[in-house]
């Protein structure tokens, strides 16, 4: 029984790490992103999805059309939910979401 308590803290840790992880996010997490990351255990996304559609959201932010409106940094967890149902119907492959990932390295948008 303490393995499953053990890992489902570190898939909550690991969810909340990596939205911390990102530019235009908060220092810290509410306890209504606490009580998400919790949803998704309990939901079983994968955390592969999960970062896959944090890293779609942060591309997609960075290469808005330059005309447009700036947008306010993310103040919840809560902004990736529908990217993170996008992916789950979709298959993106883990090379292109390292690729972004690395481009997203490239402009200081990881923490």
């Amino acid at each position: 029984m303490k393995s499953s308590i053990n890992s489902r803290t570190n898939y909550i840790e690991r969810v909340l790490e990596l939205y911390l992880g990102l530019a235009p996010t908060p220092d810290r997490v509410s306890r209504l992103d606490r009580r998400l990351a919790e949803n998704f255990y309990h939901e079983r996304i994968e955390l592969e999805q999960i970062e896959a559609a944090m890293i779609l959201v942060s591309v997609r932010r960075l290469l808005r059309h330059p005309g447009t409106h700036d947008l306010g940094p993310i103040r919840s967890l809560h902004y990736f939910v529908p990217v993170i149902e996008e992916v789950q119907h979709m298959q993106i492959s883990p090379d292109y979401i390292s690729y972004l990932r690395g481009k997203l390295e490239q402009v200081k948008w990881l923490k």
